[in-house]
């Protein structure tokens, strides 16, 4: 499947609660006189996604430019979703309030960045650390450590400096966001998991979760070897 432009994708792709979503429940909210759990920082959220996208944006036209073929395959975007955020709050005995919304829990801005190839993953990250705005909050490297059931990614949580007001009311402002690096194939894997963990009443769940770490392990075996042979061709 072909890549969506960012600024297209941005206002159309939806992972767990996306932007789409959200702009309806603030236009039922309104209606209804219900404040947003973001307060203030409800029409800011979508401008702080599109201007930390568009800095990966910039840096895969610069790659594809030096290289020939961009870093990385498609972006997914999304402001969690009002109803996605109360939920959250709810489950971890929080209050449904734009401080912890915004301070206590840190996805209320993602970004998933899908490769091609495993060794992109980490150039991505390098880019990222580097970039003036960031501040590198915590990292995980599920793909050199992989968890027990077989899933790998790469996570980092970032705080982000912007020209906006924040939760605090600070200009400039920071705002947290989560960023997930995963293959196509860890990808795939992980939309299956994610199926398999929300969906009730499998029998037969014991044979998939073992079926599934035997593909987790298969997979990352393809994505070594892909990465190999990409290396070959270029070495030509």
């Amino acid at each position: 499947m072909p890549s969506i432009p960012f600024r297209q994708m941005c206002l159309r792709t939806d992972y767990q609660g996306g932007i789409g979503i959200k702009r309806q429940l603030l236009l039922r909210d309104r209606i209804m006189n219900v404040e947003s759990i973001y307060g203030n920082c409800a029409q800011i959220l979508p401008k702080v996604l599109e201007r930390f996208c568009a800095e990966l944006e910039s840096m895969d036209r610069r790659v594809k430019s030096e290289t020939g073929e961009g870093i990385y395959e498609h972006l997914i975007a999304r402001v969690k979703s009002e109803e996605s955020m109360r939920e959250k709050c709810t489950r971890k005995g929080l209050p449904q309030t734009k401080s912890c919304a915004l301070r206590d829990i840190t996805d209320a801005v993602g970004v998933r960045v899908i490769t091609r190839f495993r060794d992109d993953i980490f150039k991505i990250v390098e880019y990222i650390r580097a970039i003036p705005d960031v501040e590198v909050v915590s990292e995980k490297d599920y793909i050199r450590n992989a968890k027990p059931n077989g899933y790998r990614s790469y996570h980092m949580i970032l705080s982000y400096t912007v020209p906006w007001e924040d939760a605090d009311g600070s200009v400039p402002g920071h705002y947290f966001v989560e960023v997930q690096l995963r293959t196509i194939a860890m990808d795939t894997w992980a939309s299956l998991e994610h199926q398999l963990k929300y969906k009730k009443d499998i029998g037969n769940q014991k044979l998939i979760v073992s079926e599934l770490k035997r593909c987790a392990d298969e997979l990352a075996g393809c994505d070594l070897s892909m990465q190999t042979i990409r290396g070959l061709i270029r070495s030509e």
